[in-house]
């Protein structure tokens, strides 16, 4: 047994008591008042409360959910490498090809970028990811088998998803298909999808081949939706349709969903009514021009998690694989000023991504009352450790001096992910 000492576990104010947490066999066991019992000191071991219990001293510091990136481009970011001014002409196909004329100019291999991404992302506070791996007829599995050979290096201080991911299109380009089969057949869990009206301008096609191979293989479904205004409304009715007919609840994510934002209020409502009947969950990576309805979503209890999409691409300039930062951003972009919608941010960022991979939905519940993906006594002993005040502040302010936790084991501390994991 574990017990993590004197620390505020999600503090709504400065001055919120202190409790002691317990974890045995990677999950919280017991939260109780703090005790001013001093532990015992042992020359040759850990310290030990006297009953044999490892002790980790929080020093009043505040106990945090841990963090997921459900949106991440692990095959595509450049964080860490020599700065490189953006090339691309702005639009998504521009965007795209930008993408495929450069990726091979990169400092580090395809694994480890991607494993410097992952161990900053843990650092962070992340203990769980679902990266998306580019297949296409230009780097057929080569992007996927990158990211797969970092991921799965980390495998015992990470949770973790990947999405076989048609950047380029599904119908614009011979032998996608059969690439995404081989992917499905190599690993993935998921299979991706990217506008299917707007850039393969074949929705049906498009569509049929998505949900077709993940009921052939038995994986999930998660598709980039950046199609505005009535044509993102119609792919949104087509993929709750058929997730619907496919008894896929719980697979199935939409990432972006751009129409939410950018269509009337009673179609939106009427939109996140199929999605929530059908059990689409949603991510968002706080884009400024593509804010979600969060306070819709949760009231239909529709999942929602956060992700950062690229980190210092070929896309874009931005991201640095801090979650907490991202977290901010989340609240910037909506504009949030209230403590509890920020602390509604956070719990996005954390519980919502965990249920997104885990094919949950919420239920309302307060994520300290949460046993299955919150802070309650049996929920998994995955947190941060940090100084703050309250968890706004945490989220404001974005310490960098940080200790994570995965199943109650330290794996990471002060910015770095210990045990030497990342690839060279």
């Amino acid at each position: 047994m574990t017990v993590v000492k004197n620390v505020r576990l999600f503090p709504r104010t400065a001055d919120a008591p202190a409790v002691d947490v317990e974890i045995s066999e990677g999950r919280i066991s017991g939260i109780s008042p703090a005790s001013d019992t001093a532990p015992d000191h042992s020359e040759d071991g850990p310290r030990s409360n006297g009953i044999g219990a490892e002790v980790v001293e929080g020093a009043g510091r505040v106990l945090l959910p841990s963090l997921g990136d459900v949106h991440a481009h692990l095959d595509s970011n450049r964080m860490g490498q020599t700065f490189r001014p953006h090339t691309s002409d702005g639009t998504l196909h521009g965007l795209i090809m930008d993408d495929r004329e450069n990726w091979r100019h990169g400092e580090r291999s395809v694994a480890a970028q991607a494993a410097f991404a992952v161990g900053t992302i843990i650092a962070s506070g992340g203990t769980r990811i679902r990266s998306h791996a580019q297949v296409d007829s230009d780097c057929g599995l080569e992007r996927f088998r990158g990211v797969k050979e970092a991921l799965d290096a980390h495998a015992d201080v990470l949770d973790f998803q990947i999405v076989a991911f048609p950047q380029a299109g599904i119908v614009r380009e011979q032998g996608v298909r059969e690439l995404l089969d081989a992917a499905l057949s190599e690993g993935a869990d998921l299979v991706g999808g990217l506008d299917p009206l707007l850039y393969d301008r074949d929705p049906v096609s498009h569509l049929d081949t998505v949900f077709d191979l993940a009921e052939r293989h038995g994986k999930g479904v998660d598709i980039h939706l950046h199609e505005t205004g009535t044509a993102g409304v119609f792919s949104l009715e087509e993929i709750a349709a058929r997730t619907k007919a496919l008894a896929m609840s719980g697979q199935v994510t939409v990432s972006h969903a751009f129409a939410l934002h950018t269509s009337p209020d009673a179609q939106v409502r009427r939109v996140l009514d199929l999605l929530s009947e059908a059990g689409v969950s949603l991510t968002t990576v706080a884009p400024q021009n593509g804010v979600l309805p969060q306070s819709v979503i949760a009231e239909k209890h529709i999942a929602l998690g956060l992700g950062e999409d690229g980190q210092r691409d070929h896309w874009s300039p931005y991201g640095d694989g801090d979650l907490l930062r991202r977290a901010w951003q989340l609240a910037f972009t909506n504009g949030f000023r209230r403590d509890e919608d920020i602390e509604h941010c956070l719990d996005i960022a954390s519980r919502g991504g965990a249920q997104i991979m885990a094919g949950a939905r919420p239920d309302g519940s307060p994520l300290t009352e949460d046993e299955r993906f919150g802070l309650a006594v049996g929920a998994p002993a995955d947190f941060i450790l940090l100084e703050a005040d309250t968890v706004t502040s945490a989220i404001m302010d974005c310490p960098r001096d940080r200790d994570v936790f995965r199943s109650g084991r330290l794996i990471a501390s002060g910015g770095e992910l210990l045990g030497g994991l990342r690839l060279g």
